[in-house]
């Protein structure tokens, strides 16, 4: 005997799974491709399946940017696609009287905030939230913007703004590598992780150019120094200094070439991120001279009897 719950019959529920089921098949057999789909919003029915099939369908056709409405989704294409980020497609996007009505694009939603501050319309601050998990490309997308502003928030006839423009961005880069050195970590979905939140301050003059920045960060992931999970590693800096010290420094900060140490896992596996030289780089960049920096080290020096302890095996 058929019951009624809360006003409906299972055989409602059975003819909506159906009628759902019908609306999959057309969508999916649609003479239209689904890569020509550029936001997610026309996708009908929109289910799990035909939003991952839209963009799956998207990927393949090497098309990595989809709207969804007011979001922007981005796929990690896993390859160069240097012909993406051309100053000349920045230059389009900025120039183009509706730049929204352009391919979806990091540079269209980049456009879009700063015509808002332009406009002087409340409230004249605008944030970009770029989210996602680990190896989404986070970073990347940053960077992206980043380079965007540098090249727009220029004045077109100031040769000194853009000169300040350039070196603001390249601060700003400069300072990843460090950040990077002592926050990311090797995990088991990204060689790169990054273990702590990113606040990216640009500051613009009353003609909208680009004057300065600040870079703040939080929720840093300290646990890991000492406790990391199978297969991942520390923070990076940690098998930078044991794999790029100098003999001097090894002598120095007591680090016995060949040493293990019990928290610091997976030495042998050698990444790009293990490039101790490109950190010291990057920090003088900042303005942290040399003196500074072994003093930093020294630091970590110290403290590596406690969160290195040596592996007595």
């Amino acid at each position: 005997m058929l019951q009624q719950v809360n006003g409906h019959s299972p055989d409602s529920d059975v003819q909506s799974e159906e009628s759902l089921r019908e609306d999959l098949q057309e969508f999916l057999g649609r003479e239209a491709p689904l890569h020509q789909l550029d936001d997610l919003t026309k996708v009908n029915p929109v289910t799990l399946e035909t939003v991952l099939r839209c963009l799956q369908a998207r990927y393949m056709a090497d098309t990595f940017y989809t709207n969804a409405g007011c979001t922007l989704v981005a796929l990690n294409p896993f390859k160069p696609v240097p012909q993406l980020y051309l100053p000349e497609l920045m230059r389009e996007y900025h120039a183009a009287p509706q730049p929204q009505k352009l391919k979806p694009h990091v540079f269209s939603v980049g456009e879009q905030t700063y015509r808002n501050v332009k406009s002087l319309i409340e409230p004249v601050n605008q944030s970009i939230v770029v989210s996602g998990e680990s190896g989404a490309g986070k970073t990347w997308t940053s960077r992206c913007l980043m380079k965007f502003y540098a090249v727009v928030a220029a004045s077109p006839t100031s040769w000194e703004s853009h000169k300040i423009a350039e070196r603001i961005e390249q601060r700003i880069l400069n300072s990843n590598p460090v950040m990077e050195a002592f926050g990311n970590a090797r995990t088991l979905r990204n060689n790169n992780s990054s273990r702590f939140g990113k606040f990216i301050q640009l500051q613009l003059n009353r003609a909208q150019q680009m004057t300065g920045a600040a870079v703040q960060t939080y929720l840093l992931e300290k646990t890991r120094v000492a406790c990391q999970a199978s297969s991942e590693r520390n923070f990076h800096i940690f098998y930078q200094i044991c794999k790029g010290a100098s003999e001097d420094e090894r002598l120095q900060w007591h680090l016995p070439k060949g040493a293990a140490f019990s928290w610091l896992p997976n030495p042998e596996r050698t990444l790009e991120e293990d490039c101790f030289e490109v950190t010291r780089e990057a920090m003088l960049h900042l303005g942290i001279d040399t003196p500074t920096q072994n003093n930093i080290f020294k630091v970590r020096k110290k403290a590596m009897p406690l969160t290195f302890g040596r592996d007595n095996g």
